[in-house]
């Protein structure tokens, strides 16, 4: 059943025929298309909103007429991205947020996370935010679970990591063999604020896009995005796709922190740390720390501080914490030491007490 009962390279396998066979009506097709063209500015938008989504990107082969057709069709859509492909793609997640679409998570490797330990989910999940966010600037709200399969080890992770997590309403088939006309058909059963499963390597999908806008249309809908607070679709709020504060969930109900605070310094090595508090309440609160190597590529680092007070980190990712109390100590992981010259990466935490931002000092190697 939808995205949980084909393993990706079957599913990738399953459509090679059909894609390839398309391949060059899709290409013919996307050619005629005017890609200037934009929704309405008086569109009717009283029958509600629906989230459309698409899987399994980016991908080189189908990413960019997708995104033309969508444009070209006045839709817009929320991408989950594999944090693989989009390190190696980084172009194409850009496209994506210039053509107005939003961006989500869809873990790094695709892989089964209900079979993975809890360090493990969070390795796949924050890799991706990494690579989402050095190709766009900022890091997703929204996760989707490879194969829908979720579990609360999962929940526990995304909640760490301030990720809504987005199954879906109405699953296409796409991944299944389903024709251009039966993808249509099921876009036509969404209802307000529901969502449908589509992927991103598909030609079936792309020639149905003109076909769903145009029954969305006659039933005065519109395209919305996911609000990362109800997981249901809405009316487009006008910002950006992907936004760079993630938000934790809480006991109490989080209220915004002042001003971040961003706490630059030289470092003893051959690179620097910058801390920012990104949401804080009662007892707690986030923060985000960001590692830049220097004019040289380091191999590691290692990101010292103080607190002025009581605070304590209470979870941690990203990154290594070693010893306890006042000081604290973080080092990479295993997959994000290596930097290059002027590259960066970032770790988080939530810690317990007030909100603070320490003098940092990182260290090389």
């Amino acid at each position: 059943m939808a995205d949980n009962a084909v393993p990706i390279g079957r599913r990738t396998g399953l459509r090679k025929a059909v894609a390839t066979a398309l391949a060059g009506v899709v290409t013919a097709a996307v050619a005629t298309v005017a890609l200037s063209a934009a929704p309405a500015s008086a569109a009717d938008c009283s029958g509600g909103y629906v989230g459309l989504t698409y899987d399994d990107g980016p991908n080189p082969n189908n990413t960019t007429n997708l995104l033309n057709t969508l444009k070209a069709n006045g839709l817009r859509a929320t991408f989950f991205n594999i944090g693989q492909n989009a390190q190696n793609y980084p172009s194409l997640v850009r496209a994506q947020v210039d053509a107005g679409m939003w961006v989500g998570n869809h873990s790094y490797t695709h892989p089964h996370l209900t079979q993975m330990s809890s360090s493990q989910i969070q390795s796949e999940l924050q890799r991706t935010q990494q690579a989402i966010q050095q190709a766009t600037g900022a890091a997703p709200k929204l996760f989707r679970p490879p194969y829908g399969e979720t579990n609360s080890t999962l929940k526990s992770v995304e909640q760490q990591l301030g990720l809504r997590e987005i199954i879906w309403d109405v699953d296409s088939q796409d991944w299944n063999g389903a024709s251009t006309a039966q993808i249509v058909q099921a876009a036509g059963r969404l209802q307000n604020g529901q969502i449908i499963l589509m992927h991103d390597q598909y030609s079936t999908t792309v020639q149905a896009i003109p076909q769903i806008a145009a029954n969305l249309r006659s039933r005065n809908m519109c395209p919305g995005m996911i609000s990362p607070s109800t997981g249901r679709a809405v009316a487009p709020d006008g910002g950006g796709p992907v936004s760079p504060s993630p938000s934790p969930s809480s006991p109490q109900s989080p209220s915004p922190s002042p001003t971040p605070t961003v706490t630059p310094t030289a470092g003893t090595g051959a690179c620097t740390a910058t801390m920012q508090t990104v949401n804080s309440w009662g007892g707690g609160f986030q923060s985000n720390v960001t590692v830049r190597a220097g004019s040289s590529a380091i191999s590691g680092w290692t990101v010292t501080w103080s607190w002025p007070g009581s605070q304590s980190i209470s979870q941690l990712w990203g990154g290594l914490q070693s010893g306890s109390g006042s000081s604290v100590s973080v080092r990479n992981e295993s997959w994000n030491g290596s930097l290059g010259a002027s590259a960066s990466t970032t770790f988080g935490f939530v810690a317990n007490g007030t909100a603070a931002t320490p003098t940092l000092t990182c260290s090389a190697s």
